[in-house]
């Protein structure tokens, strides 16, 4: 072969690699190019549950909603300016959540049909693709923190209940009696939905997805699960790939919605998985499984892919939520509009 030969094989080569929407040294795909025009230092998004009906909540309920999503957001852009890991962040703005009685996450956890509050939480690291979880714990003042020690000190990726429990003792977690839980409202709605003979439909679950200065990409998800359900049921929410997933080549997702559901079609997980294999941008991953895959109501999701790009989609009346980036964005929101 002449050098001239070579010369235009090569350039058919490369025309034809743009033409497929790659570049020389690009890795995996993770959407159009586009997507890394606008490329943030750090991003930050969270969610206090999907599904709240518009006419659910008085104005002064919706501003301390607000006002509590406002000041998680805070506090996790505090830890990502500072060059912070995204690891931390996820860990320390949903412990916020979870010390608030309006989520359904620690304090504000529902109670199941027996009348006590299981937990459940996960976190994944998009650097490592570590990841743990615990689900069905009782006293852990703070699952999300637990979930991080079992990933960081154990081999293991899920503990529950009681070994959750034994293993939370270990680690000296803090602890608290099972009354620390209750709140009246949580209860009277038991009884409420007792006398229907129905489980609860909350969307309750906080989660956080984030972007560090370093590149690195994880979420963590936690919640109490839904009012009346059965002992020992478990949801998406600590399941790595359906209800939390991080890869520092696509996206880090957090679910909140019917669990079920979510654990069927894999969301996080296949989210990531559509942009690596299939070249979806963030908010096309996220659109087909909440829009297409999921039946409205099912719930929604929040993420942020590895430019800092974020994406909240729910087809539900609404999902508590909010976002920040380095550009200057900061923004919390209820409903669709």
């Amino acid at each position: 072969m002449t050098h001239r030969q070579r010369g235009l094989l090569l350039t058919g080569a490369l025309l034809l690699l743009f033409a497929c929407g790659g570049t020389p040294s690009e890795g995996p795909a993770s959407g159009p190019a586009s997507d890394a025009r606008n490329r943030q230092d750090w991003a930050l998004v969270i969610h206090g549950g999907a599904g709240v009906p518009r006419d659910s909540l008085s104005d002064e309920r919706q501003r301390a909603y607000l006002a509590s999503l406002e000041q998680a957001l805070r506090i996790g852009i505090e830890i990502l300016e500072q060059g912070g890991r995204s690891l931390d962040t996820v860990e320390q703005v949903i412990r916020h959540l979870e010390d608030d009685p309006l989520f359904n996450a620690g304090k504000g956890a529902v109670f199941n049909h027996d009348g006590v509050n299981e937990l459940d939480a996960s976190i994944m690291d998009g650097a490592t693709l570590a990841c743990g979880a615990v689900a069905g714990v009782t006293t852990v003042k703070n699952p999300i923190s637990l979930a991080r020690l079992v990933m960081e000190q154990t081999p293991h990726v899920l503990l529950v209940r009681e070994g959750a429990e034994s293993f939370a003792g270990a680690m000296q977690v803090e602890r608290v009696e099972p009354s620390y839980f209750f709140t009246q409202g949580r209860w009277d709605r038991l009884q409420r939905i007792k006398q229907a003979a129905s489980e609860g439909g909350e969307r309750g679950t906080v989660g956080v997805a984030a972007l560090d200065r370093h590149g690195d990409l994880a979420a963590g998800t936690s919640t109490g699960g839904l009012t009346n359900k059965m002992f020992g049921r478990v949801g998406d929410s600590p399941i790595i790939g359906a209800g939390t997933y991080a890869d520092n080549t696509t996206c880090a997702v957090s679910a909140s919605g019917k669990g079920e559901e979510f654990i069927r079609h894999s969301v996080a997980r296949s989210m990531a998985a559509v942009m690596e294999m299939r070249g979806l941008s963030l908010q096309e991953a996220a659109d087909r499984f909440v829009h297409q895959k999921l039946q409205p109501g099912d719930g929604g999701v929040i993420a942020v892919d590895r430019f800092g790009n974020i994406v909240t989609s729910f087809n539900t009346p609404g999902m508590f939520r909010g976002a920040a980036d380095a550009g200057g964005r900061f923004e919390v929101r209820i409903w669709q509009d």
